[in-house]
């Protein structure tokens, strides 16, 4: 009792993509979200922590939110929430609106695209890739992108122009645009910041940092036309991906609440401006509602 869980999606996929296994489709979508509305308690970010405050949180509490900002959370997802009536917040990275693509993308659709059997980046400090099949183009996407995602900002930027030079055109249409953003806010979802360009803010200075945090909540703001309250930090693990500085920066640029990715349940013992979250990985409704449960019983 007296417990909340957000769950975390990203991207919302129309089918199976064997580049993107980790997303789920429209289809197990919808069965999560009927799971939710027929046997917890689906409430709006601001509604839960508001409860979580007076101590009047129903039981089995969750919140759904979506990171990034993809054009699918506007076009797959939206349908899906609204059929089972459940709130949802959406965590934006300003700067790949209008047609911009996040470097793990350039990265993933590179791979998708490229000619083997094999994508040589010794010239940029990584190893020769085996693209022979589709989970090789899978693997080593992962591969590149844990190799690269805590790079300096301007060093993992120069090896992803690198990578973007060896393949074909890839898709600019993967972000949302300011008009779906404004749409998706007047239907009802909290739209949230996420940064300007999803770095880890670890590897930031200070005023590089306070440039992101408060930058994104500055576009959004002017594009909303009303506050935005909420914030998510890209990657998300404390100590890691942000610090206890990051944490204060945002609490001081008037945001609400800030979300990471360290699993647990929020309790009224939470900080606020470090919240956990978590979401089930399985396949099946039953072992998906059987891992939401237990999250309850580890407080984060």
């Amino acid at each position: 009792k007296q417990r909340l869980t957000i769950l975390t999606y990203h991207g919302v996929m129309s089918e199976h993509d064997y580049m993107r296994p980790w997303e789920p489709t429209v289809a197990a979508l919808d069965w999560q979200m009927e799971l939710l509305f027929k046997h917890f308690s689906p409430l709006s970010l601001p509604e839960a922590l508001s409860k979580i405050g007076s101590r009047s949180l129903p039981e089995r509490a969750v919140c759904v939110t979506f990171d990034d900002g993809y054009a699918n959370n506007f076009e797959l997802a939206l349908p899906v929430l609204k059929r089972w009536r459940i709130p949802a917040t959406v965590y934006v990275a300003t700067d790949f609106l209008n047609g911009g693509r996040m470097w793990n993308d350039s990265v993933i659709e590179a791979m998708r695209i490229a000619e083997g059997p094999d994508f040589d980046l010794r010239e940029i400090g990584l190893d020769t890739y085996d693209i022979g099949g589709f989970e090789m183009r899978k693997a080593a996407a992962v591969m590149i992108i844990r190799e690269i995602k805590h790079w300096p900002p301007e060093k993992r930027a120069h090896a992803v122009m690198v990578i973007e030079s060896m393949v074909g055109a890839l898709p600019d249409n993967l972000m949302m645009t300011d008009d779906q953003v404004r749409q998706l806010s007047s239907e009802g979802v909290e739209v949230g910041a996420h940064t300007k360009s999803h770095p880890i803010l670890a590897t930031l200075d200070t005023e590089q940092s306070r440039d992101e945090i408060v930058g994104s909540k500055t576009y959004l703001e002017n594009l909303l036309k009303k506050p935005v309250r909420h914030f998510a930090y890209p990657n998300g693990r404390p100590g890691i991906d942000y610090t206890f500085e990051h944490r204060d920066i945002v609490e001081s640029a008037g945001f609400e609440s800030a979300a990471s990715t360290q699993w647990g349940a929020v309790s009224r013992l939470s900080d606020k401006w470090q919240l956990p979250r978590f979401t089930p990985w399985d396949r099946t409704p039953l072992r998906f509602m059987t891992r939401l449960l237990l999250n309850y019983r580890n407080p984060g």
